[in-house]
């Protein structure tokens, strides 16, 4: 039988929602490409499905944070994975494909008035929480990039500071989220031209800048964002 998956220091047992394996793993030196390492000395104690969860989004003025969660097959890892953002859109979208064929994934979002209610972080943790929960079945340890964990989770956790550059599975997570957020503020950009969404993302370029004293906010523009905030209540 395998070895149960256990957490915290000589194989003494946690409750599943602390850190574990000694709480947040911080990163650090030379290293910038991501491995395996990490989920390897997981499977040695015997987690069998372990997640790579991370999101994109957080500073943006407009659109939502999105969240994935990704399982990848430690027999058919695609070969490339690294953080998103060091990656060309090219490379993005041909690992997205990838991705989405040889690994278990499940992506969230957290919406603009959830945002503007609970602020970035809780709600770029409340979408990391939601792609988690739709993975089914449930996975049995997560490597969350970041230094927290979001509220809530029952499931054993392991934040990892620079996860993505760390984790082939946070770097996973990233790659999907990513794509899909780009993806989702290309079509809004046809809804809403002139901010430049589609290139931009919804990130406070000069562009999107200048088409906010221009063209005034969108339903989908981040009001507890200070640029946003300060055009709605200028004097």
């Amino acid at each position: 039988m395998p070895q149960k998956c256990r957490t915290g220091e000589g194989g003494s047992s946690c409750p599943l929602f602390f850190l574990a394996i000694g709480g947040e793993t911080r990163f650090s030196g030379c290293m910038t490409i991501p491995d395996f390492e990490l989920e390897n000395a997981l499977l040695a104690r015997g987690c069998l499905r372990i997640a790579g969860v991370d999101e994109v989004g957080r500073g943006p003025l407009a659109g939502p944070v999105v969240a994935a969660a990704v399982i990848l097959n430690p027999d058919d890892i695609p070969e490339g994975l690294n953080d998103s953002k060091k990656l060309t859109a090219k490379r993005r979208a041909a690992l997205d494909i990838a991705l989405r064929e040889r690994a278990e994934f499940a992506v969230a979002e957290a919406s603009v008035a959830e945002i503007d209610e609970i602020n970035i972080l809780r709600a770029s943790h409340l979408a990391m929480a939601r792609a988690v929960a739709a993975l089914n079945p449930a996975p049995d340890f997560l490597l969350i990039d970041g230094n927290m964990i979001p509220r809530g989770l029952k499931i054993q956790s392991q934040a990892v500071v620079r996860g993505d550059a760390r984790s082939v599975s946070i770097a996973a997570a990233s790659i999907i989220a990513k794509n899909w957020r780009d993806q989702l503020m290309v079509d809004l950009a046809q809804q809403h031209p002139g901010y430049g969404w589609e290139t931009n993302a919804g990130y406070p370029s000069k562009q999107h800048k200048d088409a906010l004293q221009n063209l005034g906010v969108t339903p989908h523009h981040r009001c507890s964002f200070k640029p946003v905030h300060n055009i709605l209540y200028q004097e």
